[in-house]
Parts: structure tokens; C-alpha cells; sequence
């Protein structure tokens, strides 16, 4: 109800049919739950809006001071003036206003300003009762706590009170509620106790509300206090051996505050370190390419062939030690970059029988993106992601243990946290850094009954340390090219154009030296890094990235194909100086040792020109296991297949090659593995998504609509048999007259029949369609259409009076109609 009004609404529903369609919109922007499936009309609304998951749900989005401003009026009478809510919650001051503001759009709070009601399910969740103690830290009522008790006992509470005893139980407790409710006549009672009792209730008065009697020496001390308490009411048995403290009690001890600590206002989110922004966007820039670089690293890795999915699902301790290994990186974060990859959809399972990771034909269009975009992909993706890497190697509620890639990581709220993490950081001076525990703080009285303290903790420090390794933040604080990500329009072109010119060009040389290493002052060609990284080993990464060449990796360039020459030349053109002498002796080196044993398909065979190499071999012992013997001069053949004879040979240091049949020698290079298309999972957040202007007006006609019309069938049904208009004869939103579907069904092509609805869904228009039922019989009806999307139109139907959702396939037609 608008302020400021003079009607006094008998329910939620008949508030709602005072509000604009403004405040309609914004009540289902709040709650996007009450869109799906969307209400017949005005009461299907309320009663959704009152019911107990709704209401749940809604609560959670309420900061610390609205909730606590709920709680309040849990506790008031009903209604609540707002002189006792001002009692309720001192120093509130204008934030008091806005409080109940946020609960009325809500649809939380209805009611006269002057008489202000929670909804029912709101304040059975809110209010303490029996048992269940509420944030208040209040207890019940003193009615709700002598309920069941003897007519005679509550004559007893009386005399001991020094008032006149009544006829019935209820208006003894009625009396003993406004003895305990008046500050003087309390204090008076108070005075009056024996010393102790009041020790023992300002131990109650802030709560818990409920006391243990205990045992021994110590309860008989405070035997007599306890009894004095008992036997006037200002304490009430609730089971052997507890007591509580009754509401009315413990306001008048507490001065009627309903909380120790009311929070109006939000904890301040100040800048402990302010950083020039150059610096802070170069930081992040480079967290950003190193973001980049690992994932390639990661993904080039497992193109061969990747790691095998779990039976359950996921990724094997072994293989996340194994990428960690590759990544050069801690577990935890091995993890983070490979949920990173899931989430923007360049890495999944391949399906196959013999089921592994690799990378998606999505992976092959990222590595040839600019790099801005590349990066834009991770960091949208990790914004909307709602799995939780730091989940992995905890057990669910099943105690079943959670693995990297597999299923149990979501958690709904995650997104919000972070776009909300980096919302506050936001707040703050380009280059200024936040506390975290200010950050924790502020999410603290933002979120009150959201995924629970310690968790929310754990995710937000999550949120900043993710945010800083992939180089949305640098140096805690914000990139500039970070912010276009934010807001309720996010323009994700602009931050990718921002990124781009702070990341340094790529070279195209490196530098040579006599210790068999190369540096790169830069970021390698993308070209030149893949050959880099096939012909020498990474030792180390950074502003610089150094590379050692080994045997072991020049013989890799050489099993993927190159030849000696090829190799030497290579070396000669990327080097900005003359090739080490050393360098070109490796070379030579590992290739003249290379392919002097080869292996081909027999059980497996090797073969030498060298007999003396395969004597050796078969008379060292170490090489048994190879199950070696001689069938020629210069052959030898092995159980083992020709993969494993060349795994093995190669695990014991030698350089054999693989051959064809032919003699030729066959390269190790192969195609890299994809997976078939695959799509980036699809987050799994704890409320729908917000619906858009258009969508919301287009709900609210149809609500209304669909109010109009049941107001206008009640009507009917009081006319009786008098000829008035009946259902069929609906009204519009403003009250028009709909006009009844008469004439044969229209018929109209596809492309027609789309545009039609879509243009309604977008004015609010009325459009008539032929639709084909289940019997194959078309009928002829009446929309006002909400939306049309994935293949389906949601509408109120005026020819049935209901919220109503048609397949388009079934749509023989659509016609636009105007309203009467």
C-alpha cells in the first residue's frame, strides 16, 4: 500500500490491487520466484508471496537492519503502530523508513502506515516461540508459556504478585502480562526479591532466554532466588529442569529494545592501500596473461591424451597431483584453473567408452582470439560460474568426497558473492585496496542468513584470491578494464578492449646461452612458444620465461618429426645471438643416438645396424623384464606391445624410434585430441534469473488481466441467470472489453505467427491464434501474451480466464485483436 493512503486493506491481496504497476514490477523483480509459473491473478500472487519457501527465500536477501526491523515486528502486536516499532528499534532514524520501505515492496509487510502487518509466514519464522528462540534472543510470550497450566496455578502467580485474583486463566495472564510490561510497577516488584533473582534474570535478558536448574551445591544456593522468580511468573517451567524467561520480561528489562546491537547502518569498506591505477592495472594484466599461459599449458597437455574420468565423476586424486605437476602450482590452485576451464567450456569428458578429459573444438576458437577476448571468457565465466573449487576434497552431506570436475560444487549463491566482492571494491578510488576482513564485515550485514557465517566467510576470501590470480584485481585492488564487468548492464566489449593494449607484444626471439637455456624477454609468439615448449623444457616463468634444453627434450622434437637440420636451424633464426657451441654438440649429440634402435609391430621387435647395441641390451640384466631374444643378427622381438617396448626403453635412458613396416621411421606427432561439441555447463544459482522491463510489464498485465477477469466472473455469479457478461466476456487491464473469440481459428505462417506474438508480448496487445489440441480439433482463443521464448508462449488466456503456456508448433496462426 503507496504512503500515504487512507484505505485500510483487509488483506495482502487487496494491497496489492492498490499498488501501480510500478510497484507490481518491482515486487516481482525482488522476487523473481513469483514469476514461475506465473499467477493467475492479484490472490494466486499473494498466496504465492505468503508461502513458506517464498518467504524463506525473501528473507535471505533482507541486510541486517531490515531483517532486524522484520524481527521487531514479529514481536509487536498486531498491527504495529509506528511509535512501538520506534521503541522496538531506537536510533533507526530515516534507515527505520527505508527498512519498511524494502519489506512493503516485498510484499513482506502490508497494512496501513499506522498499523503495519508482517505476513503471517513471516512472523511464524521470526517470532520466538516455545522451544525456538528467535535473533531477538527473546523468548514467548508469557501466554505461550503458561500455556496448559492450571486455572489454579495462575490464581497463584497473581497473589504472589500482590494483585486481585479474576474468573478465568486468560485474564490473569492477561494481568500478569501488563504488571510485567510496566517498567515502575516491575521495578517495584524487583525490589522486592531476594538477592540473586535479579543476578539470575540479567543473565536471560539479552538470551538465550532459556536456564538449566543444574544440580549440587550451586543450585541450592539458588534455590531461593529461582523459587521467588517461579512463583510470580517472572520465569516459567517449560520442562524438567528448564526454565525460560517470558518475553514481556525481558523487554521491559532490556528498556523495550528488541535487540542489543540494532545495525542500521552498513559496515564501512575503506581503502587500506591506495596504489597508483597504472600500476594496479599492469599487475593485473599480468595475472591476466599468466591466467591465459597456465590454461594453454594445461590444455596443450592433455591433448594427446587426458586424464580418465571417475566413475562417480570427476577427476582421480592422481591426475589432480599429476596436472598440479604440470602446472607447477599448488592442489588448490591446479583445481581453480581447472574448474576454470570447465566453467568457459574449453575442457570436458569425451563420452567415449574409455571415457577421458580433453579439450572442446571450443579450445581450438579461444587459442586464435585476440588475446582481450581469451581472457574475457575466463572472467565472465568465472563470474557466473557457481561451481566452488575450494569445495574439492570435502564431503558432502553424504560424506561422499568431492572431486575436481565432479558433481556436488555448486552453490547457488556464489555468483552474487562475487560480482557483490567486487561491487564493494568498486566503491573504492581507482587503485585503492580493501581490508578482507572489512569486506567479510560488510557481506556479514548485507547477508545475514546466507549460506551461513563461516561458509560466507570462506567464499569470499575465495572470491578475492580467485579475483587476483586471474587478473581481475592486481594488488587487491580493482582493474580499471575490470569495472565495464559490473553493474546490472555489464559491457563486456568495453573491458576486453580496455585489456588489450596492456598486454606487451609478443616477440619472436629469444636468447641463447652457454648453460643450455634460453630466454624469452617477453611473451613468445604464440607459434614460437608451442615449438619452445616441444624442443625445451620451462625452468622458469615470470616477467622473463627461461627454457633448458635436455636430451630428453630435443629427443621429443625429434620423435614429433624434426630432423637435425631443421632443429639446428631453428635455433639459428629465433636466437637474437649466435647459438652456443655447446647447444649444436647436444643436438648432434641426441641425434645421432636417435633411431639407432627401432621399434616395430611383431609382439614388438627392435632393430640395429649396431649388434653390439643389442648384445648389450640383452645381456644387461636390467632388461629383463623386456622379455628380449635374438631372431636375426640385428633383430630382436619382445612380448611387450611396441608403445610400451618404446616407453620403457626410453624410461631407461636410450633413444630408440619407431618404425613402419616399410622401415620408414614413424613420428610421434598425431592430430590433438577434441571432444565431440560441447556446451560450458550451465550455472545453478538459488534463485531464477531477474527478468527484464519488458518481461515484467508484460506479467503484470497478465496478472492484472487475469484479476479483471475473476473480479468479473464473481460478479457474474451474482447476477445469477440475468444475462451479464460472463467469463468469457473478460477485461482487460484498464477494464476494457476483450472481445470473445468467434470465427473460424486464423492461420498464418510460422514467421508471421512469431512476430504477431512477440509484438503483443512487447506492447501488452491482445492477439487471437488457432491452436491445435491434443485430439487434433483447432480451437480459437484469445491471448494476452507475457512471453515467447524457447519454443513456447506464455499468456493469459482470456477465452479460459488463466495463465496459460502454448507450444508454438501448435499454433495454426495469430492475429492482433483490439480491445472493445
Amino acid at each position: 500500500m503507496t504512503s500515504g493512503s487512507t484505505d485500510s486493506p483487509r488483506t495482502l491481496a487487496d494491497e496489492l490491487r492498490s499498488r501501480s504497476d510500478e510497484e507490481l514490477s518491482e515486487l516481482l523483480r525482488a522476487r523473481p520466484d513469483l514469476l514461475s509459473p506465473l499467477p493467475g491473478d492479484l490472490s494466486q500472487l499473494a498466496t504465492r508471496a505468503g508461502a513458506r519457501a517464498s518467504v524463506v527465500r525473501a528473507l535471505e536477501h533482507l541486510d541486517t537492519f531490515t531483517l532486524q526491523t522484520a524481527e521487531a515486528l514479529a514481536i509487536a502486536e498486531r498491527p504495529c503502530s509506528p511509535r512501538a516499532l520506534e521503541e522496538l528499534l531506537p536510533g533507526g532514524g530515516d534507515r527505520l523508513a527505508e527498512a519498511l520501505a524494502t519489506l512493503r515492496s516485498r510484499a513482506l509487510l502490508w497494512g496501513r502506515d499506522d498499523g503495519l502487518r508482517l505476513v503471517r509466514t513471516a512472523q511464524e519464522l521470526l517470532a520466538p516461540s516455545a522451544g525456538r528462540p528467535s535473533a531477538t534472543g527473546l523468548g514467548p510470550t508469557l501466554a505461550e508459556a503458561a500455556a496448559g497450566m492450571a486455572p489454579s496455578r495462575t490464581q497463584q502467580l497473581l497473589a504472589a504478585c500482590g494483585l486481585p485474583a479474576t474468573h478465568d486463566p486468560v485474564s490473569a495472564i492477561g494481568a500478569l502480562a501488563a504488571l510485567f510490561g510496566d517498567r515502575e510497577r516491575l521495578a517495584a516488584l524487583l525490589a522486592e526479591a531476594p538477592e540473586g533473582a535479579t543476578a539470575t534474570l540479567d543473565r536471560l535478558t539479552w538470551g538465550p532466554p532459556y536456564g538449566t536448574l543444574g544440580s549440587g551445591p550451586e543450585a541450592a544456593r539458588a534455590g531461593a532466588p529461582l523459587r521467588w522468580l517461579l512463583d510470580r511468573g517472572l520465569l516459567m517451567p517449560t520442562q524438567p529442569g528448564t526454565v525460560v524467561l517470558p518475553r514481556e520480561v525481558a523487554l521491559t528489562l532490556r528498556g523495550g529494545r528488541a535487540h542489543r546491537d540494532p545495525r542500521p547502518e552498513p559496515p564501512a569498506v575503506p581503502a587500506v592501500a591506495e596504489h597508483p591505477a597504472e600500476l594496479v592495472d599492469a599487475t593485473a594484466a599480468g595475472a591476466a596473461l599468466r591466467a591465459l599461459d597456465v590454461l594453454e599449458k594445461l590444455l596443450t597437455a592433455w591433448e594427446a591424451e587426458g586424464p580418465p574420468v571417475l566413475r562417480a565423476g570427476g577427476l582421480g586424486v592422481r591426475e589432480l597431483k599429476r596436472a598440479a605437476v604440470i602446472l607447477d602450482v599448488p592442489e588448490p590452485e591446479a583445481v581453480f584453473w581447472l574448474e576454470l576451464a570447465y566453467a568457459a567450456g574449453l575442457l570436458a569428458s569425451d563420452g567415449a567408452a574409455d571415457e577421458r578429459y580433453a579439450p572442446t573444438p571450443a579450445y581450438d576458437d579461444w587459442l586464435t582470439a585476440p588475446t582481450g577476448e581469451r581472457w574475457l571468457r575466463l572472467a565472465t565465466a568465472w563470474l557466473a560460474g557457481t561451481r566452488v573449487p575450494s569445495l574439492v576434497g570435502t564431503r558432502d552431506g553424504k560424506g561422499r568426497l568431492l572431486a575436481a570436475l565432479g558433481s556436488g560444487l555448486d552453490r547457488g549463491p556464489v555468483a552474487a558473492l562475487r560480482h557483490r566482492v567486487l561491487a564493494l571494491l568498486a566503491t573504492l578510488p581507482p587503485g585503492g585496496a580493501a581490508d578482507p576482513a572489512a569486506v567479510r564485515a560488510r557481506l556479514d550485514w548485507e547477508w545475514p542468513r546466507r549460506l551461513g557465517t563461516e561458509p560466507r566467510h570462506r567464499l569470499t576470501e575465495a572470491a578475492l584470491g580467485e579475483a587476483e590470480a586471474l587478473g581481475v584485481t592486481g594488488r587487491g585492488a580493482l582493474a580499471s578494464y575490470a569495472r565495464p564487468l559490473l553493474g546490472p548492464r555489464p559491457r563486456p566489449a568495453e573491458a576486453a578492449e580496455l585489456l588489450g593494449p596492456l598486454f606487451p607484444e609478443p616477440v619472436d626471439q629469444v636468447l641463447l646461452q652457454a648453460d643450455l637455456t634460453a630466454v624469452a624477454p617477453g611473451p613468445l609468439r604464440r607459434d614460437l612458444r608451442a615449438t619452445m615448449a616441444l624442443a625445451a623444457d620451462v625452468e622458469s616463468t615470470g616477467g622473463a620465461t627461461v627454457y633448458r634444453f635436455t636430451p630428453g627434450s630435443i629427443r621429443r622434437a625429434l620423435d614429433a618429426g624434426w630432423t637435425t637440420d631443421a632443429l639446428h636451424a631453428f635455433l639459428a633464426e629465433v636466437s637474437r645471438t649466435p647459438v652456443p657451441q655447446p647447444l649444436d654438440y647436444l643436438v648432434d649429440d641426441v641425434a645421432r643416438r636417435h633411431g639407432r634402435l627401432r621399434v616395430g609391430a611383431a609382439g614388438s621387435y627392435l632393430r640395429s645396424e649396431d649388434e653390439t647395441a643389442l648384445g648389450q641390451l640383452l645381456a644387461d640384466r636390467r632388461y629383463e623384464p623386456l622379455r628380449l631374444r635374438r631372431i636375426a643378427p640385428t633383430v630382436l622381438v619382445s612380448d611387450l606391445s611396441p608403445d610400451q617396448l618404446l616407453l620403457r626403453l626410453r624410461e631407461w635412458g636410450l633413444a630408440p624410434a619407431a618404425e613402419t613396416t616399410e622401415g620408414a621411421v614413424v613420428t610421434l606427432s598425431a592430430e590433438p585430441r577434441r571432444t565431440p561439441a560441447r556446451s560450458a555447463p550451465v550455472p545453478a544459482p538459488d534463485a531464477p534469473p531477474p527478468a527484464d522491463d519488458g518481461l515484467l510489464a508484460a506479467a503484470v498485465r497478465a496478472v492484472r488481466a487475469g484479476d479483471h477477469a475473476a473480479a468479473g466472473a464473481g460478479a457474474e455469479g451474482t447476477r445469477g441467470a440475468r444475462g451479464g457478461q460472463g467469463a468469457h466476456g473478460a477485461h482487460g487491464a484498464r477494464g476494457a472489453r476483450v472481445p470473445e473469440a468467434v470465427g473460424p481459428p486464423p492461420r498464418t505462417s510460422a514467421e508471421e505467427t512469431l512476430a504477431t506474438l512477440r509484438a503483443a508480448a512487447a506492447s501488452g496487445g491482445l492477439v487471437a491464434i488457432g491452436y491445435v489440441g491434443a485430439d487434433g480439433v483447432a480451437g480459437h482463443h484469445v491471448l494476452s501474451p507475457v512471453r515467447v521464448d524457447a519454443g513456447f508462449v506464455t499468456a493469459f488466456d482470456h477465452t479460459a480466464d488463466e495463465v496459460r503456456t502454448y507450444p508454438l508448433h501448435r499454433i495454426s496462426g495469430a492475429v492482433a485483436v483490439a480491445v472493445e
